[in-house]
């Protein structure tokens, strides 16, 4: 059993592929324990995923929303929010329904708890803090069915290698999953994977600037129609 009482380690900025590997795997024995420690999961996600949040910052550089993000670095960690003052938007905007989703979930936003130390690592903080953005405007839910149908839309949408990772570690949650056989799983998360192909790329999208805007037009915009799969 890992010794969780040690100092988290750390990544240094511009990590080579063996020190990835490595604080990618003292994390991950952290998380066979304690598989909701968010810094360890953090960690996990950073050894991961940095080169490709390294390439998508580059993509970011090349236009005007992803260059506005990486100058400015806006935070949706949960003590930059006010869920109170969200609440109070139009009924269907945004901010009411991200306000509500939480409350009604008994649910706190993500809280980022070290500052991003360059652009790469920006890009991996925003995309662990806009997940449940992505459950909103997919219409995914947040049981096991619908957190596996958000994770192959955003394999689809983004590449991502944890999304990977994660499904293939799941492929027999459709046995803990009543009414869902194996063969209905596999083409609702291949009609989920097919979608966030098709969708816009959200990874630069600004959310804090559309919280009064309705989420069905987000959802119009963003997100490619749902696949049948039955």
């Amino acid at each position: 059993m890992p010794d969780l009482t040690t100092p988290l380690p750390t990544l240094p900025e511009n990590p080579s592929l063996l020190t990835r590997l490595q604080v990618g795997l003292q994390a991950l024995k952290v998380l066979q324990v304690d598989p909701t420690n968010p810094a360890y999961g953090a960690l996990f996600y950073d050894s991961v995923e940095i080169g490709l949040c390294a390439a998508l910052a580059q993509d970011f550089s090349r236009h005007e929303e992803g260059r506005r993000l990486l100058a400015e670095k806006p935070s949706l960690r949960a003590s930059a929010l006010d869920l109170d003052a969200l609440e109070k938007l139009p009924l269907g905007s945004l901010g009411h329904t991200f306000a509500r989703y939480f409350r009604e979930q008994g649910l706190t936003p993500i809280e980022t708890l070290s500052p991003p130390k360059n652009d790469a690592q920006y890009v991996a903080t925003r995309l662990r803090e806009t997940h449940d953005f992505h459950h909103m405007v997919t219409g995914y839910t947040t049981d096991v069915m619908g957190e596996m149908e958000l994770q192959a839309f955003t394999l689809g949408n983004l590449h991502l290698r944890t999304s990977l990772l994660i499904l293939l570690q799941s492929a027999k949650a459709s046995k803990r999953m009543p009414g869902v056989d194996a063969a209905q799983y596999a083409r609702r998360l291949w009609a989920a994977f097919r979608r966030g192909s098709q969708s816009r790329q959200l990874a630069s999208f600004r959310w804090e600037d559309h919280w009064a805007t309705p989420l069905t037009l987000l959802c119009e915009q963003l997100v490619a129609p749902a696949q049948q799969w039955n």
